[in-house]
């Protein structure tokens, strides 16, 4: 049985019956477990949660009753042995006719069953952009959390730089980064580690090999870890031993891109105008070596609202945190990625992330 809680404590519920209201819907089902997370305070792998204008419903299965009658105190919890039954029987309860739905987070054979099951008794509605942003503006604790993850982060890359030596593999800097910042409090890795040396440091997403760390490597170190389900996302190249002419001025391109970007950041500016702004400052020497966009939103995930890329029709706000993140791979060479981490302010953001982007050379 779902229990109406009219009148649910929660602001972030508000926000979604505000958008019930101007798309005209009865209730969204929220597949997103991030999104859910946010919503009600869950933090289980799986679950549903559907929210109408004067109820909050989180559908579990046996795995999570408990815990999620602790984590989501202002929400009706009802357990399902089948999801897609749970759902119709939620929807049912609440007499849900027009229903929103996640699209981007919903399987083909879900959406099928869903569909057959609704029939003629209600109409499936997708949403993808306007929940897409839900999440993009952070309050006061989300920001603070997200501090403490990027200060564990950047304090094991600055523990390994005082370590790491020619003759090390790139996967053993990735444990090495994995350990320190555990044992400094970390819940987890935000993403799969990046340490790229050389010519693997071309590749943007390369994963860490048996590779030797060699003198006139560039290392490409992407580090981020969570903390109370919160992000972190930091990239620092390194240099080992003394690098060529070119190498060293590809790297102050990148910098002084990185850095004008980020001087541009203030709330009301178009996030694709910083990502056209650190084009130009690459200019047509390297540019074309640049093959990402300038950088996305992090929080519960490490990408999500706003997107800071050609094309993003997203308007930094105050509150956003986002990343600036330029980059040059030249194939079979080497590569080059700084990235840091902002928070939008109103005349401008305030780096979270803690590395010193000025070259450091490893002996």
């Amino acid at each position: 049985m779902v229990r109406k809680i009219s009148n649910s404590p929660l602001p972030r519920i508000q926000t979604v019956r505000e958008i019930l209201l101007r798309n005209r819907v009865d209730g969204i089902i929220f597949s997103n477990m991030s999104n859910i997370r946010y919503l009600s305070g869950f933090s289980g792998s799986d679950g549903i949660l559907i929210i109408s204008s004067d109820s909050a419903c989180l559908l579990v299965d046996g795995r999570y009753t408990t815990q999620a009658a602790a984590e989501a105190q202002h929400i009706s919890i009802s357990e399902y042995q089948n999801k897609v039954q749970g759902i119709e029987r939620a929807a049912k309860e609440l007499g849900l006719k027009k229903i929103g739905f996640e699209a981007a987070f919903v399987s083909v054979e879900i959406y099928d069953d869903l569909v057959r099951r609704f029939s003629n008794k209600a109409k499936l509605v997708s949403f993808g952009k306007e929940l897409g942003s839900l999440r993009a503006c952070k309050e006061i604790r989300e920001i603070q959390t997200m501090k403490k993850a990027a200060a564990i982060a950047s304090a094991a890359v600055a523990k390994i730089v005082r370590e790491i030596k020619p003759g090390w593999t790139e996967q053993e800097v990735a444990l090495q980064l994995e350990v320190a910042a555990r044992r400094s409090g970390a819940e987890q890795l935000a993403f799969e580690t990046i340490v790229a040396s050389g010519e693997n440091a071309a590749l943007p997403h390369a994963k860490p090999s048996h590779r030797e760390i060699r003198k006139g490597d560039f290392v490409v170190i992407d580090f981020g870890v969570k903390y109370q389900g919160y992000c972190s996302d930091e990239t620092c190249t390194f240099a080992i031993g003394e690098l060529t002419a070119v190498q060293k001025n590809a790297y102050r391109a990148v910098l002084r891109a990185h850095d004008e970007a980020i001087a541009s950041i203030r709330a009301g500016v178009a996030a694709a105008d910083v990502d056209a702004l650190t084009r130009r400052v690459l200019g047509e020497e390297y540019g074309r070596y640049f093959i990402h966009g300038t950088g996305h939103g992090v929080g519960l995930d490490v990408h999500e609202a706003p997107r800071v890329a050609p094309g993003s029709q997203d308007i930094l706000t105050a509150g956003m945190v986002v990343t600036v993140e330029p980059g040059l791979y030249f194939p079979g060479l080497w590569g080059i990625r700084i990235e840091d981490t902002v928070l939008v302010k109103k005349n401008s953001c305030e780096i979270i992330t803690k590395m010193n982007k000025k070259l450091i050379t490893i002996s």
